[in-house]
């Protein structure tokens, strides 16, 4: 593995649920093994009484009173992007979260939002329906914003138009996976020439509870309000939201302009499950096969990587399948791979998962060691077997002078997405 060409990240924007804005309150929450997941939010129009009332209906399960939710998901300073508070209120909060992640991010590398306008820049944003919003049908005070303010390409849209950019302006929706697929298309447009400096990564604001009442009626809602990835403990997921943005360039950019690298992709591979089974059942030999397209996009052996932040929704059908591929590509008998998930501190953040762990990698890399996750009592499947141990703050293998990562992203419409990061470890140190 060599230093030169690729893709590295420059600046990174978040904001979870515990009040994370930062990298170090974000790391400070992984660090110190917090669960943020709390109440359901009452000021938001949910139908609670619906909503908990669900499982009397044959066939339909509890919906718990919990999860991952943004404390400052309705703040907004419109008058700050130049939007007029009437249009603001029909915007899906999602543009705004997105909005002001995006400023953060480009803040993040040292640069204000005025030094992009009019470059090439790229926006490459993961984003789901959240069902925010009256209906376009119904004529009233706010029709003429409605479209907008609804539609998932303006969550792209809002930042390239705010900070006036003139590259590609993408919104991605793979399900859970839109986020880690946004920063793959990013890179591949970095590389190709379409921009030089991309901002991609996803968010996930819940407008409306319809996620809960799905998953009651699918019966994968966790059954006591904990989010327990890969754990014998899980019973079910807890949903969350969350927004995160990466700062993207080539290596030369970025050492041409004196810029900060927290982390350097080195390769990504998107694929699907194809036909085998249900179209939201996961693959094991569909996982597998992305996870080895990345690894050779990378140009690095499976025994390179020193820690895995897996997709691991906390589901007893699809946490024990994803350890089974973890196992069969990066199962390690003489090392055990630390594997984990940021799902057990904060809920499932959907669009914005993949980014969110992403995150996590490249700051656990920097501190030299494993970030830990929630496990509970004991793995869902036995490890010493599998090659792999729970992530729980050991030190992280260094390999050709990196730290070396892999994440994954699966989304409910069949697309899984690997992506392989690096960050540089002190000289020396090579284990």
């Amino acid at each position: 593995m060599t230093d030169e060409p690729g893709i590295v990240i420059v600046g990174i924007g978040l904001e979870t649920p515990g009040n994370s804005d930062s990298c170090e309150t974000f790391l400070d929450m992984v660090n110190s093994r917090s669960d943020v997941c709390g109440p359901l939010p009452r000021d938001r129009g949910y139908d609670l009484d619906l909503l908990f009332s669900l499982h009397e209906r044959p066939g339909w399960a509890p919906v718990p009173d919990r999860g991952g939710f943004l404390t400052g998901a309705a703040e907004f300073d419109p008058e700050y992007f130049g939007i007029t508070p009437h249009e603001a209120r029909i915007m899906d909060p999602q543009q705004r979260v997105g909005l002001r992640v995006a400023y953060r991010a480009v803040e993040h590398v040292g640069w204000t939002p005025a030094d992009l306008a009019g470059t090439d820049t790229g926006c490459f944003m993961g984003a789901l329906m959240s069902g925010y919003g009256p209906d376009m049908a119904l004529p009233d005070d706010y029709n003429g914003h409605k479209l907008v303010g609804s539609s998932l390409s303006a969550i792209s849209g809002r930042i390239s138009h705010h900070l006036d950019l003139h590259g590609p302006s993408v919104t991605v929706d793979t399900g859970c996976g839109a986020s880690l697929t946004a920063i793959h298309n990013a890179a591949a447009a970095i590389r190709a020439g379409e921009c030089t400096v991309a901002l991609a990564g996803g968010v996930t604001v819940m407008g409306s509870e319809m996620m809960f009442v799905e998953f009651s009626r699918n019966q994968a809602l966790s059954t006591n309000g904990l989010c327990r990835p890969f754990s014998a403990e899980a019973n079910g997921t807890v949903w969350g939201e969350g927004a995160a943005v990466l700062v993207l360039c080539s290596s030369s950019f970025a050492r041409a302009h004196n810029l900060t690298v927290h982390g350097r992709i080195l390769g990504s591979a998107v694929n699907h499950n194809g036909r085998g089974g249900p179209i939201h059942a996961p693959s094991e030999e569909g996982q597998v096969d992305v996870m080895l397209r990345a690894l050779r996009s990378a140009g690095i052996t499976p025994r390179q990587v020193g820690c895995i932040e897996g997709h691991g929704t906390g589901t007893r059908a699809g946490d024990p399948i994803e350890m089974a591929a973890l196992s069969r590509v990066y199962g390690n008998h003489e090392h055990p791979v630390p594997f984990g998930s940021v799902k057990s501190n904060m809920g499932h953040p959907q669009a914005a998962a993949g980014a969110i762990g992403l995150i996590k990698l490249m700051l656990g890399a920097r501190q030299g060691t494993a970030p830990p996750t929630i496990i509970g009592s004991a793995p869902a499947v036995p490890v010493p077997e599998l090659g792999l141990v729970p992530a729980d703050g050991q030190p992280w293998r260094i390999s050709d002078g990196h730290r070396i990562g892999a994440v994954s992203s699966f989304g409910i419409g069949g697309t899984n997405t690997h992506l392989i990061v690096a960050y540089p470890a002190p000289r020396g140190k090579d284990q």
